[in-house]
């Protein structure tokens, strides 16, 4: 398959050495080194799951009820556009 890629240059460069000291061509030690990287994430262990367990942050201060957040914020965002309307006139 033929196909563009970007190679940062200090990448570049160093498949250019070794295709040099193997007497490979480009195409071939790149190849070669994309199948060697694929090949070793075939050895990486699966990531074990995990859980997060839930603490207590304690009562919320003051006046507020989060359950009812975006409710909040609303008003707050309300309270803000009526005083700079208000500083308008």
């Amino acid at each position: 398959m033929r196909t563009t890629l970007t190679i940062e240059d200090e990448i570049a460069r160093r498949l250019k050495e070794i295709a040099y000291r193997t007497g490979k061509s480009f195409k071939s030690v790149v190849n070669d080194s994309l199948r060697a990287g694929i090949s070793r994430g075939k050895d990486v262990p699966a990531a074990r799951p995990y859980r997060i367990r839930p603490v207590s942050m304690g009562q919320v201060a003051g006046p507020y009820n989060l359950d009812k957040a975006l409710l909040l914020a609303d008003r707050i965002e309300d309270e803000e556009i009526a005083r700079k309307l208000q500083m308008r006139k």
